[in-house]
């Protein structure tokens, strides 16, 4: 039997990135979605490093973001996000277009969806 978790706090990990993924790395992005979802920026800021495994792993932990920023909130999200150095912002600016396009979303993106959070991200 396995302990990885698929869903933690309702948030939905994508079935590669689960798969892919060990017992610890499991715990710890688990973690991370708790902290994240408290409004831990640290946590945000280990999220935009976690590894993903490459290819449609990283796909679904871009999902995971995009459901991290619907429940916290665009604006508590940007408030996290703006503690981020340059290079985890490029990576969450990498994530959230990723899980809009591969996750269960039908015409939505970052620009349509969090157009404030995406000024922040690409500027």
């Amino acid at each position: 039997m396995s302990c990885k978790q698929k869903v933690v706090d309702g948030i939905e990990i994508g079935q590669d990135l689960y798969v892919g993924q060990s017992l610890k790395q499991n715990k710890k992005l688990s973690e991370l979605i708790t902290q994240t979802l408290n409004k831990d920026p640290n946590a945000l800021s280990e999220l935009t490093e976690f590894w993903c495994g490459g290819g449609a792993g990283c796909y679904d932990l871009g999902f995971v973001t995009t459901q991290l920023v619907y429940r916290i909130g665009e604006n508590d999200f940007i408030k996290m996000a703006e503690k981020l150095t340059e290079k985890q912002k490029g990576s969450l600016s990498g994530l959230l277009s990723v899980g809009f396009e591969y996750g269960n979303y039908t015409d939505k993106n970052v620009v349509t969806e969090f157009p404030r959070l995406n000024k922040l991200l690409t500027e």
